[in-house]
């Protein structure tokens, strides 16, 4: 599947639905879930991109939990992805990681699409609110070479984290709820 193709099953998928609808992609910290996230929006005429990033708790995401526990499905839920799909006004706040606090609330966009990437984010809590799920498909260790590089280009060292905690908890969160088992599409980005 290329990206064209994707963005015509998004397309299809919205026609089929009749409502708005929330494209979830996810896959290992490092697998390109943001590069696709972006290039599907820009593919698409009225979809948005709302980054997972804005949803991670800044301590809990760098501790072990074999659900990722750091990731707030709970808030990203309640403020975005239930009143994206019920088509009613919402706020949320994104983490500002320069920062280390909350932004002032902002509302939840509205469009056809949604475009949502996340670490952990085909979870009970959050899939049965996404209408189109997509796994970046890459093997772990690439994944873990790449976030790596990624942020040491960015001037972050968080070589140990990626090894000791995040490629952990990937694994125990693959175990636990076999996110690539449950998607819809895997998408090549290896």
């Amino acid at each position: 599947m290329d990206l064209q193709e994707l963005a015509g099953l998004v397309t299809a998928r919205r026609a089929a639905v009749g409502r708005p609808i929330v494209v979830g992609i996810s896959g290992y910290g490092g697998s390109g879930k943001s590069t696709l996230a972006r290039e599907l929006v820009e593919a698409l005429p009225d979809a948005v991109r709302m980054r997972g990033d804005d949803f991670l708790d800044p301590v809990r995401v760098h501790e072990r939990s074999a659900d990722w526990d750091g990731v707030e499905r709970d808030r990203l839920a309640t403020e975005v992805l239930r009143p994206f799909r019920e088509g009613v006004p919402g706020e949320f706040r994104r983490f500002d990681w320069d920062l280390g606090r909350f932004r002032d609330p902002e509302p939840v966009p509205r469009a056809d699409v949604l475009v949502v990437d996340l670490i952990g984010l085909f979870h009970p809590e959050t899939l049965p609110l996404l209408d189109l799920t997509v796994w970046c498909e890459v093997d772990l260790d690439t994944a873990v070479q790449r976030g790596m590089l990624r942020d040491r280009r960015a001037g972050h060292d968080h070589d140990r984290v990626w090894t000791d905690v995040w490629a952990a908890n990937e694994r125990d969160f693959e175990s636990a709820f076999g996110p690539r088992e449950v998607a819809d599409v895997r998408f090549p980005t290896g």
